[in-house]
């Protein structure tokens, strides 16, 4: 099984740091880290992008009775309670990636017979814009209608 993210709507290359003291984040960029490797991005894209588009390699299991259980490297959480990070960082002149944000995408909000329909064929697609409602990087807990989750044939 694979998921995909596909990401519209990004925030720019700039961000406020929140503390009026600092100043803004600079050359910002937003990737998938790998589940216990939060430093092994998956494909960084820098936030002035016209989209931004990730795959991830999962594996799905499903129990005699339940819902299916999503695992794979990009994966976090427990069963029951899975997400995918979408991590902001500011990259530096060599290139070293900061975190200062993370949005998280909740796997328990896709919709029961999207996860049916894209365990069995293979690709769920999760929609989203990256921009919160303040013009910055979309951040914390991320479901429905924020982002929109089908199961859509595997190409």
């Amino acid at each position: 099984m694979r998921i995909r993210i596909e990401a519209v709507d990004l925030p720019g290359l700039t961000c406020p740091s929140g503390d009026p003291s600092d100043a803004a984040y600079r050359n910002v960029h937003v990737a998938v880290p790998r589940r216990d490797r939060p430093a092994e991005l998956l494909d960084p894209q820098p936030g002035d992008a016209a989209s931004a588009t990730w795959t991830l390699e999962c594996t799905a299991v499903t129990p005699s009775a339940g819902r299916a259980d999503v695992k794979g490297p990009y994966i976090q959480g427990r069963p029951g309670n899975r997400f995918i990070y979408l991590s902001w960082g500011a990259v530096d002149e060599e290139g070293s990636f900061t975190m200062f944000r993370r949005a998280k995408l909740m796997l328990d909000a896709v919709p029961d017979h999207e996860l049916d329909v894209a365990v069995s064929g293979g690709l769920l697609v999760g929609r989203l814009g990256l921009t919160d409602a303040c013009g910055e990087p979309l951040c914390a807990r991320v479901v429905p209608p924020h982002i929109t989750w089908t199961a859509e044939p595997r190409a």
